[in-house]
């Protein structure tokens, strides 16, 4: 598949005006993003891109705050795959989980290490969210053990991963809307010999059934988790249940929390990073 990489110059350019303006742009269509100061370089399947979107997006922001110019390049699928197999670094968390591509070699041996293939590009364990979200996992291995998991907009499945291989009931659930994010799912829980542990099934919130999860992992973005807290909430089992929520700014946490409240959610414990926030929730 041909991608287009759009490099957005950002002046006077900082990490958060970065992580703002591919918030901003996320639901354009746009998968995968890195940073190369000056620029925020955003990539989407070229017949999912429409550059008049785009520059409406960009024209919204304030240019008395800081000003943004891009560029388009086509990227041939054989380049962007090459691209990000250069670009991928392991991922360490907590001295204990370890996602890494199969040709890393002579790294530090973890307790748990994921490999993942890089081409597949819709998570790979660097966002301060997917870390955050790894770290709660591990802190609530010992509650995890045996329960159902349901891994929600899962990406590349690295957390559907860690939580079969902390012990989660199997098969551990993963869901997202995204065809290709299935098959990286799926790819990825053979890559780490665990496929019967997962399974991985294209679709929304409208595919989850009442009562179903003890934990459900939903690492998305503010405006999807808002509207689908309610149906996350009916896919708990009826005697408790928990939801790790985060791939939203902290600012953002009182309006997730007045949603919580609303759906009989009390809040158990957060995490905060570089601005961005997981919030787990009890029922």
């Amino acid at each position: 598949m041909d991608y287009i990489a759009v490099h957005i110059r950002i002046e006077p350019f900082s990490e958060e005006r970065a992580e703002i303006v591919e918030a901003e742009i996320a639901d354009l269509g746009f998968d995968s993003f890195t940073v190369d100061e000056p620029f925020l370089n955003a990539f989407i399947p070229m017949d999912q891109f429409s550059e008049p979107n785009l520059k409406a997006v960009l024209s919204g922001f304030d240019a008395d705050e800081f000003r943004l110019s891009h560029s388009v390049e086509l990227v041939k699928e054989k380049n962007w795959n090459a691209a990000w197999e250069s670009d991928f670094q392991p991922v360490v968390v907590g001295d204990e989980v370890t996602v890494k591509a199969k040709y890393h070699k002579d790294l530090p041996r973890t307790r748990y290490n994921i490999v993942i293939d890089p081409q597949m590009s819709f998570g790979s364990g660097h966002h301060q969210t997917t870390t955050m979200m790894i770290e709660q996992l591990l802190e609530d291995r010992k509650a995890l053990k045996g329960k159902t998991v349901l891994d929600m907009g899962c990406g590349t499945g690295i957390l559907a991963i860690v939580a079969a291989k902390l012990g989660a009931a199997t098969p551990v659930h993963a869901v997202d809307i995204d065809p290709r994010c299935v098959v990286s799912t799926r790819d990825n829980a053979r890559r780490n010999r665990i496929p019967h542990k997962i399974v991985a099934v294209c679709g929304d919130a409208s595919v989850l059934i009442r009562g179903q999860y003890d934990y459900i992992l939903a690492n998305i973005n503010r405006n999807i988790l808002l509207a689908d807290l309610s149906s996350y909430v009916r896919a708990l089992k009826p005697q408790g249940g928990t939801i790790f929520l985060s791939g939203f700014y902290t600012a953002d946490t009182p309006m997730l929390l007045e949603k919580a409240a609303g759906l009989g959610l009390v809040e158990a414990s957060r995490r905060e990073r570089d601005d961005w926030a997981l919030l787990a929730l009890k029922k």
